[in-house]
């Protein structure tokens, strides 16, 4: 049975930090691609980022240069790291893996970033 574990999400004041993980079990971890996907209330879920198995990236454009996905695969970890927080960042961060025509995703943690 796959699980995504998501943690980290809080409360934090605009232009701080927050690194958010996601432990994955039931799964060849290393094997798969792993993703961080955000809600923000009355907006579609959208990606923020994803690492491919062999540690390839890519982000959305607000996102670039101030998050950073990574992947500990003996921990079966993915880590999103945020940094410089804007108000706009406030949503509910998804991980999801992806494979055999499937996909799985977390409970979500709330990330919530004040003016």
């Amino acid at each position: 049975q796959v699980q995504l574990v998501e943690s980290g999400g809080d409360l934090v004041q605009a232009g701080g930090s927050l690194r958010l993980s996601c432990a994955a079990s039931g799964i060849r971890f290393s094997a798969y691609p792993m993703g961080w996907y955000r809600q923000a209330p009355g907006k579609e879920r959208e990606l923020v980022a994803r690492i491919t198995s062999d540690g390839s990236t890519n982000y959305k454009d607000s996102a670039k240069g101030r998050f950073t996905i990574s992947r500990d695969n003996a921990k079966n970890t993915v880590y999103l790291q945020m940094n410089s927080l804007k108000p706009e960042d406030t949503a509910v961060y998804y991980c999801r893996t992806w494979f055999d025509g499937d996909d799985y995703w977390g409970q979500g943690t709330q990330v919530t970033v004040s003016s």
